[in-house]
Formats: structure tokens, sequence, C-alpha cells
């Protein structure tokens, strides 16, 4: 049996035109994904500092908004500086030491290679030691003749990250400014005062949830970053090789890349432990074996109690966010891809709301229509 459809024209051509239209919609925004990152950073900051500015407004001189945003910027820029000074010095001196005591380290490795030497002509496995030391070899000459060009690609990246973080802080500035006369026009436009009363209390859910979550993960870092730092100044106290101002440069990695979800605190970790390799192997080991240790009291009780009254996401759900932003905007979406998902469960759920009556409403079986004909057929009442 062969069926025919037959489309006209008009719809097919309509049909095409739309789908191309999504697939250039689509395409425009993977274009500009890093644009929309940059201001989607910039209006999530500003969402999240909102409150305090506006509670500082209120305590000014003639509620100056503009004054209060200044205030906040010079305290961050103050916060920046100070990250700064206290964390390069250290690193830069761990460096310098550890580039010192290279040829100690090399010294203390080719008197131990008689052992070695020895185990590698027991076991017969002279070939694979010199294939992987002709490797190594032949990577450090690779690496050397591209040094100009990885450290010029370096600074290039060092300066686009500059750049975008300069463009945030702006645009931040400039929203926290402006955003409540947007906001004022936007609301004037409604004529229907129940709507308005609606949408009002949408945006104030939403903008709880991400100054929730921001403010939340900002107490995780930094019972984080506390915590590591006195480990570390702990253990520079049982090591007299482990300096104390290195706990300033942990305090400030892990309270920084804490802030990235999934991975962030784990590459805090290592970094941390690679800076007490330096001066000591087995005050990293105490520190990783600690760092292991805090991972998972903090995922399991301090960031669980700490967030789960202000997001209300499911682990899965937070998972699922986090691997999309992370895949599509890089790390700047891992950050933000939590708060968003936050603000689409809010719309979801007010959707439910509105519409949860349509839904549970039960259907109605309406009588056939084929017993009314048969009635009138026989020249009775439909009665």
């Amino acid at each position: 049996m062969k069926v025919r459809i037959e489309i006209d024209t008009k719809t097919f051509v309509r049909f095409w035109l739309v789908v191309i239209g999504f697939g250039i919609g689509i395409l425009a925004l993977y274009s500009a994904r890093t644009a929309l990152v940059i201001i989607g950073t910039a209006f999530f900051l500003a969402l999240a500092l909102n409150g305090p500015v506006s509670r500082l407004a209120r305590h000014l001189p003639d509620r100056s908004r503009t004054l209060s945003t200044a205030i906040a910027f010079f305290a961050v820029v103050i916060f920046l500086g100070a990250v700064i000074f206290l964390v390069i010095p250290p690193v830069v001196q761990q460096t310098v030491k550890f580039i010192d005591n290279a040829p100690t380290l090399l010294k203390d490795v080719s008197q131990q290679w008689h052992g070695i030497g020895d185990l590698v002509a027991k076991y017969h496995i002279q070939p694979q030691v010199d294939q992987a030391v002709s490797a190594v070899r032949d990577n450090a000459g690779h690496w050397a003749s591209g040094f100009g060009r990885n450290f010029l690609s370096g600074l290039g990246s060092a300066m686009s990250v500059f750049a975008a973080t300069l463009l945030v802080l702006v645009l931040t500035f400039l929203m926290l400014i402006e955003g409540p006369t947007w906001m004022e026009r936007i609301w004037s436009v409604y004529k229907n005062d129940r709507r308005v009363r609606t949408h009002r209390r949408l945006v104030h859910r939403m903008q709880a949830v991400v100054s929730g979550y921001v403010s939340g993960q900002l107490t995780v870092s930094g019972i984080d970053a506390a915590a590591a730092g006195v480990t570390v100044f702990i253990l520079s106290r049982f090591f007299s090789e482990v300096p104390a101002n290195l706990a300033l440069p942990t305090v400030a990695f892990c309270f920084i890349f804490s802030l990235i979800p999934l991975f962030g605190a784990t590459l805090a970790g290592i970094i941390v432990t690679i800076l007490l390799a330096m001066n000591s192997i087995p005050a990293a080991i105490v520190f990783a074996i600690y760092f292991v240790i805090y991972q998972q009291l903090e995922n399991n009780v301090i960031s669980p109690r700490i967030q789960s009254k202000r997001i209300e996401l499911s682990p899965l759900a937070v998972l699922t966010a986090v691997t999309i932003g992370l895949y599509v905007f890089g790390v700047a979406g891992g950050i933000i891809s939590i708060p968003i998902a936050g603000c689409i469960k809010v719309l979801v759920e007010d959707y439910f709301e509105d519409h949860g009556e349509d839904i549970n409403e039960p259907i109605k079986e309406e009588e056939p229509k084929h017993k009314k004909l048969s009635l009138k057929f026989f020249g009775k009442s439909e009665d």
C-alpha cells in the first residue's frame, strides 16, 4: 500500500528556512562563545555583587550607587594586588631555589646510577632504557628549539586573559551602575500588574540563586584555603626545609582554583604538593595525604551543607551542567554553569507552578457521537 503525501511549495520553503535559521543561530552562538562567556561572567558577578553594593549605597550620602560600586571595586583591586604581592615572591623564590639545587640533585642521581645500572643489567632492560633516554633527549631538543615560539604564545595567552579579565570588570561595573535603571525601564513596559509581580518574583528568585551560589562557593573556597594554609604552616614547623612564607601562596592557590568546579581543588593540591616537593619530599607526601582526606570531607560534608539550600540541584544535574559548560565555553563556562542550571531550574519550577492545574486535570471522556446518531435514526430523543 503506497501513501502519497503532498506538500505545497510554501510550506516546504518555510520548513527549510526555519531549519537553516536554527543552524545559523547555533553557529553564531558557537562562534561568539568567547564574548558570551565574558558577558555572562560579568552578568553573574553583577548579580552576586548587587546585594552588597545596594546595602553599601543605603549608608552613603545621596544613596550614590556609583560611589558604592567604586568602593566595592576598589576593595576588589586591593585584594587582587595583595594576592599578587604575597604569592609571586615566594613562588619565584622556590623556583630559583629549585634551579640552584638542580646540580646537587643531578649529582645525587649520578651517584645512585651505579646501583640502577646493576639492576638494568640484571633484568636485561638496557634497550628499553636507551630508548627512553633517547626519547627524553629528543623531546628536550624540540622543546628547546621551540622555546621562543612557546614563550611568545604563552605571553599572548597571558595578555588575552588579562584583557578578558579587564573587560569583565568594566562590564560588571557598568552593569552594577545601570542595572537598576534598565530593570525599571523593563518593568515600565508591562501593562499587566499581575504579570509584573510574577516576573519580579521570578527575577528575585534567580538573583537569590546566583548570589547564594557565589557566596556559598566563596565560603567553601575560603575554608579550603585556610585549612591548606594552616597545614603548610604547621609543616614548616616540623620540616625545617619548608619555608613558612609558602603558606601564603598555598592560601591563594587553593582559594582561586577551588572556585573551579570538579577539578579546580585537585589542581591546587597538585601545585602546592609540587612546591613542597621542591623543599622536602616527606612534607609533600604528608600534604598529599591531608589533601586527599580533606577533599573527601569537603565533598561529602562541608560543601553539601553549605550549597544544598542555595542551589538545590541533584549531583547528576550539577555534573551535567559543569560538563557542558567546560566543553563548550571552557573554564569560565564551568564556573558559571551551576548558577545557570539553578536559574533554569527556577524557570522550570515556575512554569509547572503556573500550568500544573492544566497538567494534573483529569481527562473527561466524551460520549461517543455514534450513540446519538443511532438514537436519532430510530426516532428517539437524545434524553
